[in-house]
């Protein structure tokens, strides 16, 4: 039986995910707005997508503490669809990509992260860190003299305040501090109001208004199926890095279900498609929020600036969001990965780089990923394939060698472990002992198929001796040379 947490730590846990979402919240506006543009959709469509993604999230998903919402990564795959079918059809592919993403949590795909490496964790977070600092430089750039001041000012409250007080996140202490110098001050500088329309209404319950024919299926399930993909592997990915940060563990096919229904929830009340956030997710735990709170207050408060405090919140200094997500970019890149590129194996070294290098030219973090986890696949198998080796003895009387194999053969090493033995050297006898191997595919037992055929067209007598169990039934099933008695298995 679980301990009760003591009611000062409660209240302590319950003020930090309030304050972390409140602050996550106006982080999202930007954001939420930007993705809706990069859709080709109305602002509403990206803003709607996540209240309701935070919300539904929050108690579906397998994370605490990750924030998931509209997204650039779901939201260029969008763009096609909306410019040749319209909004319509994407809310329907939005919630046939929930369904996908169901099936995946059923199916538990998401054990399918073990498969990510380190190497390739790093070069998302590193790639992700350099894309929300590129992000910012529209901010940046030919803007007034003022908005470098109040950024300034942002990054200094944001990374000084901590060593004075922790009692409320410094992030949402530098946007009301920067909203009251720009209101007060009347300071020429871009405001929320200036990112585009806001909502001014609930959002309604509607089915998409597609007709429910097999060419409508033609059409969406192809852009759901890649919604799926890049939402479920780019949520998964942040669950581990939250993980990380919070020394936590989490459900990762319980998050696949969870992303899965808040996209079909969030198609439902005239949003778009999303997954988790790896930006504003630092921001939450960062700030301090823990719980499944900070994500539900996420959402429900973006939903309140939205329709009851909209004035309040189209005077927001773009300036103040821009020092946060800043602050994100720096807390996110991995500086540490720097000084280990020296030290660490070169393969790994090369799979992190690889994988910033495609998210940065790409702006694409599922092809960064996927770049990055088949070169690890590849290093990988290099490193096993020279596991195995061969080596053999020659009988007494010059008639027979024996070959031992040790290791494992697959695919990768099938070919040398086929090179070392000698079919052309004059003796009338091969024995070929794999007592100390194992066959792993059909790629090996098809190297064994060859050496024995060979062998034989050139007439030698050829034994196959001590396969363990398993590797003899898959030479029984797969295997092409007829079997003799000298094939054995190992202890028989």
């Amino acid at each position: 039986m679980t301990n009760p947490v003591p009611a000062p730590a409660l209240l302590s846990r319950f003020r930090s995910d309030v304050l972390s979402g409140i602050v996550v919240a106006i982080a999202l506006i930007p954001e939420a707005i930007g993705f809706s543009v990069i859709a080709g959709v109305d602002p509403r469509v990206g803003l709607y997508a996540s209240v309701v993604i935070a919300i539904v999230i929050s108690f579906a998903g397998g994370r605490p503490a990750m924030i998931s919402a509209a997204t650039a990564a779901t939201a260029v795959v969008m763009t096609p669809l909306v410019r040749d079918h319209g909004v319509e059809y994407l809310f329907a592919a939005t919630i046939l990509m929930g369904v996908f993403q169901i099936v995946a949590g059923l199916l538990k795909l998401g054990r399918l992260m073990r498969f990510v490496s380190q190497s390739v964790m790093t070069g998302f977070v590193n790639a992700l860190a350099i894309l929300i600092l590129a992000a910012q430089a529209p901010e940046l750039l030919d803007v007034a003299p003022a908005t470098y001041v109040l950024i300034a000012l942002g990054l200094a409250i944001i990374y000084l305040l901590p060593r004075l007080t922790t009692a409320v996140p410094s992030p949402l202490v530098a946007i009301v501090v920067l909203t009251v110098l720009t209101a007060w001050l009347r300071l020429d500088v871009r405001t929320v109001s200036d990112l585009g329309h806001l909502p001014t209404s609930l959002p309604a319950l509607v089915l998409p208004s597609v007709p429910y024919t097999l060419e409508t299926l033609r059409i969406i399930a192809p852009v759901a199926l890649t919604l799926a993909a890049v939402g479920l592997l780019e949520s998964l990915l942040t669950a581990q890095i939250v993980d990380d940060m919070t020394e936590t563990p989490s459900s990762k096919n319980r998050e696949c279900l969870g992303q899965g229904a808040a996209n079909m929830a969030s198609a439902l009340f005239g949003g778009m498609g999303g997954c988790a956030m790896i930006g504003q997710s630092v921001i939450n735990v960062s700030s301090g929020a823990r719980g499944r709170l900070s994500t539900f207050t996420a959402g429900a408060f973006l939903l309140i600036l939205l329709v009851l405090l909209q004035d309040l919140l189209k005077i927001v200094p773009v300036a103040a969001l821009t020092a946060v997500m800043i602050m994100v970019s720096l807390n996110t890149f991995s500086w540490g990965s720097l000084k280990r590129l020296r030290t660490n194996p070169w393969p790994s070294s090369v799979v992190m780089l690889a994988t910033v290098a495609t998210v940065v030219a790409t702006h694409d973090l599922a092809k960064g990923v996927l770049v990055g986890v088949l070169l690890s696949g590849v290093f990988f198998a290099g490193k096993v394939s020279r596991l195995s080796h061969v080596t053999s003895s020659l009988s007494e009387d010059g008639r027979s060698r024996t070959y031992r194999v040790q290791g494992q053969v697959f695919f990768a090493s099938a070919g040398a472990f086929s090179e070392q033995i000698d079919l052309l050297e004059d003796v009338d006898r091969l024995v070929i002992d794999v007592a100390a191997a194992h066959f792993w595919d059909i790629s090996a037992v098809a190297a064994l198929d060859r050496i024995v055929l060979k062998a034989r067209g050139h007439g030698r007598e050829v034994a196959v001796v001590g396969l363990n169990e398993a590797s003899a039934t898959m030479v029984e099933r797969f295997g092409m040379y007829e079997k003799e008695p000298a094939v054995s298995k190992a202890g028989h």
